[in-house]
């Protein structure tokens, strides 16, 4: 065998992590085409039901700490992301970055759920059209937890599927068709389009064209999120992202 010699490379920016569902087969590709080529990110999932319920979000909290905990030791996380809205609300913000800094090192923890809220705060919207896949009682518990963030939905959709493999499917014409429907029934001054797993990245800008009005998603607002807090930039689509583009950090 014969021995060589190796130089270390220089170590670039701190990377973002993000916590996927095993069932989701969306989020990581989203996030790919927001994200610029040369911000570092790194994948870990976590086990999750196929169908989605109260309970079955409910048994993720356990799984959390062992999911960040795979990350790349001995990485030091800019920001990590947990990529479920309705097990945010369900478990809740604060919990959730508690067992994940248990497991990983990071500066900043976000979810969908705190994201939106920020990304609502910081487009001054109070009350937006929220339109779900979620069974009733899933997007009742997330109704409620943008109510104790002061943020109001007086126009609630839902296509009432449970089976992930269907959620990842429903077609963008039909999230479109809901999405200006319901921003059409009350007075709304936004729209979020809720799932990790829904397929909204593309119709952003069609909604806001039709509706006049910001439209936020799950994968939209958290990787927005996550590279704010990590002090660096994305290509995020619709307003909030031309709100990016005009501000500094």
């Amino acid at each position: 065998m014969t021995p060589y010699s190796y130089d270390l490379a220089p170590e670039t920016a701190r990377p973002l992590g993000l916590i996927v569902l095993q069932s989701d087969e969306t989020i990581e590709g989203d996030f790919r085409i927001m994200l610029h080529e040369d911000t570092p990110l790194q994948i870990s999932r976590i086990a999750s039901a196929l169908e989605v319920s109260s309970d079955s979000l409910q048994q993720m909290e356990g799984g959390l700490t062992a999911a960040a905990s795979l990350f790349p030791r001995p990485s030091q996380f800019a920001s990590i992301g947990y990529g479920c809205t309705s097990a945010s609300a369900q478990i809740g913000s604060a919990k959730i970055a508690g067992y994940i800094r248990n497991g990983t090192n990071a500066e900043h923890v976000t979810d969908p759920l705190s994201a939106l809220v920020a990304a609502c705060s910081s487009l001054g919207l109070k009350r937006i059209a929220l339109l779900s896949p979620y069974v009733a009682q899933v997007s009742d518990r997330l109704r409620d937890a943008l109510k104790d963030a002061d943020i109001a939905t007086p126009s609630l959709g839902s296509f009432n599927e449970a089976r992930e493999e269907n959620v990842v499917r429903i077609a963008g014409p039909s999230i479109y068709a809901a999405a200006c429907d319901l921003a059409a029934q009350g007075a709304v001054d936004g729209i979020f389009l809720s799932c990790t797993n829904l397929r909204t990245l593309a119709i952003i800008p069609d909604i806001e064209a039709a509706t006049g009005l910001p439209c936020l998603s799950s994968n939209q607002v958290l990787a927005w999120h996550m590279t704010t807090t990590a002090e660096t930039t994305a290509s995020i689509p619709g307003q909030l992202g031309r709100k990016i583009a005009t501000s500094s950090f």
